[in-house]
Order: C-alpha cells, then sequence, then structure tokens
C-alpha cells in the first residue's frame, strides 16, 4: 500500500534504514522523511546482507528527491591511513550524485566533507552525551546523534541549552539533534565494541562485527570453578531497542529526527516499522497519541524480526532485558511462495508462479520488489487456469487482486505465525 500522502506537519524527522531498492521503496511509501544507508567496506553494517556500491548513489539520490525524502550516506568506521583515500572518494562521490549528507566519525572524514561543502552529521559512535561536546562538533556539522546511553531528561537538558545558548550547526542553522528510536542496541558503549576484533581479528568498529554477543555464554569463576547464576545463557546479547511508547517523552525532550535501526532486515520490516512511528509521531502531532495505541503499535512491531523490545537506558533503569534465546522473537514469520510472472493492470490482478510452499485464500501475503516496495494484503480470492480454489500448489500459476501495483519478478510471501 503506498502512502496516501503526509497530511500532518513533521515536527521530528523520521529516518529510515535501507539497505536495498526494495526497503529505500518500502521507506519512502511508509512515510520516512529520510533515509539512511552505506557502501562498500567503510560502514558500520560493512557485513550486512545488502550494501548499495557508487553506482547505486545516483539512483538512490533521484528516487529520494522525487518523494521529498533526504538521503544520508554512513561513513562512520575507524579509518585508517590506508582507507583515506578511498574515503575521500566516497565523499566526492556523495557531492557529485547529490546526497544530502555523510554520517562519520572520523575527523579526517569530517573534515575534508567540510572542504568540499558535504553536510556531516556526527555518528553517535563519538558517545556526545554533554553539551560541551555538542558545542565542540556543532562547528562541523549540522547533526549530532546523541550517546545511546543518555536517559531522557539529559537529553532534554542537552537540547534546553542548545536553544538558550543558540548553539547552531556548521550551515549557521539550527542544531538538529538526532536518537536512536528502534531496533538493535549493542552491550558496548555507543556501539564501539572490541570483543569481535579480540576473538575473530574482525573489528566492530570497521563495520566487520561477528556479533559475539548474540551467542550464548555461562560465567564460571575460575578460583573456585563455580557457574554464576544468571537468568539466561544469552548474557551480552541485549534486547531490541522500541520507544513508541515513550515517543510523547522524546518529542518533549526537544529531539528533532528519530533513526530507525535495520539496514541488514528485509524490506517488510522496514515497511511495518516506519508505518508504525509515522502514524505514532502523527498522532502526537494531532493529539490523539494514547496508551491503547501503543499497545496496538508494540503488538505490530513484534511481528517482525526483533531479540524482544525494551526501552534500553532512555528511562534511567538498570538495564536488565536481556535477550533469553537466540536470534528473532518476532510472532510472525515470512515463507516464500512465488515470484510475479504477470501483472493486468485494468483490473488490479497478479499473476504469480507457485515455486516454494503452497498459497491459500486465507493466507497474509506480502509482495516486496525493487520499484514496489512492499504491498501487504490478506485472503486473497485466489484462482488456477479460471477457477477459483481453496490452495495454490507447487508449480501452479495462481491469479487473485491486489490492491496496488506489482511488477515482472517480485517476490510474493505468505505470513505465518511462529509457535511459541
Amino acid at each position: 500500500m503506498e502512502s496516501t500522502g503526509k497530511k500532518v506537519p513533521h515536527t521530528v524527522e523520521l529516518m529510515a534504514p535501507v539497505g536495498s531498492f526494495e526497503s529505500l521503496q518500502a521507506a519512502i511509501n511508509a512515510g520516512a522523511d529520510s533515509v539512511f544507508f552505506g557502501i562498500t567496506q567503510l560502514n558500520m553494517r560493512a557485513r550486512a546482507a545488502s550494501n548499495f556500491d557508487f553506482k547505486d548513489l545516483a539512483e538512490i539520490a533521484k528516487i529520494s528527491q522525487k518523494h521529498g525524502v533526504r538521503t544520508y550516506l554512513t561513513l562512520n568506521t575507524l579509518l585508517y591511513d590506508h582507507d583515506l583515500k578511498l574515503a575521500y572518494k566516497i565523499i566526492d562521490a556523495v557531492k557529485a550524485a547529490g546526497i544530502d549528507a555523510i554520517i562519520a566519525a572520523d575527523m579526517a572524514a569530517i573534515t575534508y566533507a567540510n572542504s568540499i561543502d558535504v553536510e556531516v552529521h556526527i555518528s553517535t559512535q563519538l558517545s556526545i552525551s554533554n553539551i560541551e561536546s555538542v558545542k565542540f562538533y556543532a562547528q562541523y556539522s549540522d547533526m549530532i546523534v546523541l550517546a545511546r546511553e543518555l536517559t531522557v531528561p539529559m537529553m532534554k537538558n542537552i537540547c534546553t541549552q542548545i536553544k538558550e545558548q543558540d548553539i547552531r550547526g556548521r550551515n549557521g542553522k539550527p542544531l538538529d539533534i538526532e536518537v536512536f528510536g528502534h531496533g538493535a542496541m549493542c552491550v558496548a558503549i555507543s556501539g564501539r565494541c572490541s570483543m569481535s576484533l579480540l576473538t575473530d581479528n574482525s573489528s566492530a568498529n570497521r563495520g566487520a562485527c561477528r556479533q559475539n554477543c548474540r551467542r550464548s555464554y555461562k560465567i564460571i569463576d575460575e578460583q573456585t570453578k563455580t557457574q554464576l547464576k544468571v537468568e539466561n545463557d544469552y548474557v551480552l546479547s541485549p534486547e531490541d531497542l522500541c520507544t513508541v511508547g515513550l515517543l510523547d517523552e522524546l518529542v518533549d525532550a526537544g529531539i528533532t529526527v528519530l533513526k530507525l535501526e535495520g539496514r541488514g532486515r528485509s524490506a517488510d520490516y522496514v515497511d511495518t516499522i516506519v508505518r508504525v512511528y509515522r502514524e505514532a509521531l502523527d498522532s502526537l502531532n494531532e493529539g490523539t497519541y494514547s496508551q491503547e495505541k501503543v499497545v496496538e503499535w508494540n503488538k505490530r512491531l513484534g511481528t517482525v524480526y526483533n531479540r524482544g523490545l525494551s526501552a534500553g537506558f532512555y528511562l534511567g533503569k538498570p538495564f536488565v532485558e536481556w535477550s533469553g534465546i537466540y536470534g528473532n522473537k518476532a510472532t510472525k514469520r515470512r515463507e516464500l511462495v512465488g515470484a510475479v510472472t504477470h501483472y493486468y493492470p485494468k483490473v488490479g490482478i497478479a499473476e504469480v508462479l507457485v515455486q516454494e510452499n503452497p498459497f491459500s485464500h486465507t493466507d497474509e501475503y506480502v509482495f516486496t520488489g525493487r520499484t514496489t516496495g512492499v504491498l501487504r494484503g490478506e485472503k486473497p480470492e485466489i484462482q488456477v487456469e479460471g477457477e477459483v480454489v481453496g490452495v495454490a500448489q507447487k508449480a501452479e500459476k495462481v491469479t487473485f487482486k491486489v490492491a496496488g501495483r506489482v511488477r515482472e519478478g517480485d517476490r510474493l510471501y505468505k505470513i505465518v505465525g511462529v509457535s511459541e
């Protein structure tokens, strides 16, 4: 389902993660104000399943500008001397393609971007957590991402002081303050972890994290050989951040940008989280934000990939929410059905070749595609060779009416519940 337009003035910019053209279109359709992404190896998700390349930058900018969506490229890893040539090449490409800004943590990238008038956003990797640090980096940047370890009152104090002291960004405009709103959290301070480097010579700070913290561990006292009692074996793997239930507090604190994490996640993940947070932010602007809605939003967020959902450090409580199990806690999962072989625009009917799993008239489903983004539906009236059927089997071609345009090659998945 495509966005029906932004009817509510946006007081907080909603930033979405994209790792493919499918997720880029999904973010746009779902109502994102901006997107962030990485290319090649110099970003903190270099080992993610999807990353763009130099040749994609112009198309990303063109698609996003068409919809009034801002684009930010992440260049936030540690940079060694041998990285500088590539880093400068990336920043040059950002300027040439019309990408709006880079997200950076290394002063080499920051100062070079400044020298050629490329907008800079300061990454959370720099752990900015006080007003003096804000004042220092404001001279180099237009947006600052605060440390993830701050509480909401701490954020509010910083935002208040920015206004009182009239601290402005490098462009002379009011400084934007960004915080993380949803997605994976790291046990390390603002993501600066050395565990993967120590065990595998694979640096998390250069985008090559092996995610050691997501594994199960036992804590044993080497002197007594007794095992310490812990609630579960995943003592280093925190649950995912979720702030839909405290958005009113974050907005009241004075933040101007809310970032959603998940560049390595699927397009339907991006679609779900962006739609939920778009609705929540708009409801705040409209005065209809309520706990009843929060319950429903949290339920929807729980249907896509997550390690469990928590408020992280934002409420100032001890962090006790560890994931408890390996991997995904989503209440639903998707199973591939097949691919679109034709679309009949006059009647809005899709033709799909069933290639993997059977497809039923009772199914909830989702299409994903490079241009389509994400299109959802449920309970299709399916036909095989012109006859209405209850279930279409593997190798059969099925046709059914859909709520929006799909394209040849788009993938069709059915959504199924996950057993406890």
